[in-house]
């Protein structure tokens, strides 16, 4: 049995209600389940970008992205393993003001994470940070071990490629170069 990966999946799809349902279905029919996901608009016009990782296998993650890119909405998808992007996250954590104005160690794990007190009222405060996945889970556990923690919530993981080539860039004017080598062949 092949060991699992996690596998970062970047969608481009056009911005239409339902695309998101049609890419996540395509993981539960799989029984793979998603890690963290990230929509968000992208450099491009009525282009939206899909950021998703996975825990599986290479011929797992080449099938879930083939059958991905067979969707109508969706213009690209393109798996990668973790050398192959940079990623980042974020995060907010509640805490209790009152554990935070009594155990000093609170406010040094908070600065030693490069964490941030962006909130503080007499119930609770509120720390921003932002960095590598692990990083972000480091001062989660620290902050839960002083029993300060009220609530959690991290962004999901953002990641652009190490490449030098923009792919998606590169596939859309290709794109309209066809599109327009069709219609000029049309009207001859």
């Amino acid at each position: 049995m092949e060991e699992k990966t996690l596998y970062t999946l970047i969608i481009f799809s056009e911005n239409l209600a339902g695309v998101l349902n049609q890419i996540t279905n395509v993981f539960t029919r799989r029984q793979l389940n998603i890690e963290s996901l990230n929509v968000s608009a992208s450099g491009i016009e009525k282009v939206h970008r899909y950021t998703i990782t996975c825990w599986t296998d290479e011929a797992a993650i080449r099938t879930v992205t083939r059958q991905i890119e067979k969707k109508i909405d969706v213009i690209q998808a393109q798996y990668f393993t973790s050398d192959e992007i940079y990623v980042m996250e974020q995060a907010l954590y509640k805490i209790a003001t009152s554990r935070l104005l009594e155990n000093k160690n609170i406010s040094k794990a908070i600065r030693l994470h490069d964490g941030k007190i962006v909130e503080v009222n007499p119930t609770y405060s509120i720390v921003s940070k932002e960095g590598l996945p692990g990083e972000i889970l480091e001062l989660y556990r620290k902050l839960k071990e002083y029993g300060c923690l009220l609530q959690y919530v991290s962004s999901g993981v953002v990641a652009v490629t190490k490449s030098r080539r923009e792919e998606l860039s590169e596939f859309l004017e290709l794109r309209e170069e066809e599109f327009r080598l069709r219609n000029v062949g049309q009207q001859q």
